[in-house]
């Protein structure tokens, strides 16, 4: 029985462990979604609950044990400036996690962790994206094109060059 037992294993040692959750707080963070099994997302989720606690403070002394748990600055920041005041007047439940299908290789179950109200930032990126590769898309055309007259170009022979009499 595990009374009284509290968080995940996930098969690794301790070191690797902390290694991993602080990695993945970091990414979550910063990307505000991310995608992985199950188990570490529900081992994930009190971690980066108590981040954006301390990211609600906003003290320096919140501050400081955020940066001693995350891996950058750049976390650390937008923890502080964006994640925190967000979610000010929320107590608890700043994650959702949705669960995705399976893993090819060994079957694990997938699933999406993400931060409350990141749904406009996602279709800020999807809409990047589609742009870009519209963009690529057409520039590939574009050669393709000057590729193929070139190409034609070389095979007709000039005209007025050969007269025959």
């Amino acid at each position: 029985m595990r009374h009284k037992v509290a968080g995940w294993k996930l098969g690794r040692t301790t070191s690797h462990r902390r290694s991993l959750l602080r990695n993945l707080a970091t990414s979550l963070i910063i990307e505000e979604r991310i995608e992985t099994t199950v188990p570490k997302a529900k081992a994930l989720r009190p971690q980066v609950e108590k981040m954006i606690t301390l990211g609600k403070r906003g003290d320096l002394s919140a501050r400081r044990q955020a940066s001693a748990y995350l891996m950058t600055r750049e976390a650390v920041n937008k923890l502080f400036d964006t994640v925190g005041p967000r979610f000010g007047d929320r107590e608890g439940g700043y994650l959702r996690i949705v669960r995705a299908g399976w893993q090819k290789g060994d079957g694990a179950e997938k699933a999406f962790i993400e931060l409350l109200g990141s749904e406009k930032l996602q279709e800020e990126k999807r809409q990047k994206r589609a742009e870009t590769r519209a963009k690529r898309a057409a520039e590939t055309k574009k050669a393709m094109e000057e590729a193929e007259a070139q190409q034609q170009a070389a095979i007709e022979p000039p005209e007025g060059g050969e007269k025959k009499e």
